[in-house]
């Protein structure tokens, strides 16, 4: 039996944020391993949109789709779903569990740069 697609019943906004979030914790500048953990990384640059858009890394994505990174219920849901840890608007903590979620969204949402 395949694995079930979407397990905890993450909303479109939940998704979308946490792809936002796991390729965040893919670069330093942007995300710190937790000592101590099994995976954890701590991220404590949340970017903001300027104009329609932003970057991560040489990734960009919509403003569209990153609505849920300065959404606290947002942050709440996923922590109470064990795939963040929260502290709320300033960083968090994005868990093993959260790296490894597979919302498959990630071609849909981050895109190439060329600048």
């Amino acid at each position: 039996m395949p694995p079930k697609t979407n397990p905890l019943k993450l909303n479109p906004l939940q998704s979308r944020t946490l792809v936002l979030l796991q390729e965040m914790a893919r670069y330093p500048e942007m995300g710190t391993p937790v000592q101590d953990s099994d995976g954890d990384v701590f991220l404590s640059r949340i970017p903001h949109p300027h104009g329609d858009h932003f970057h991560i890394g040489r990734k960009v994505v919509s403003a569209s789709d990153a609505t849920g990174l300065h959404n606290e219920a947002v942050w709440v849901a996923l922590e109470r779903k064990g795939l963040v840890k929260s502290s709320f608007p300033y960083a968090l903590t994005i868990t093993k569990a959260g790296i490894a979620y597979d919302t498959g969204l990630s071609a849909q949402i981050l895109h190439g740069s060329d600048h």
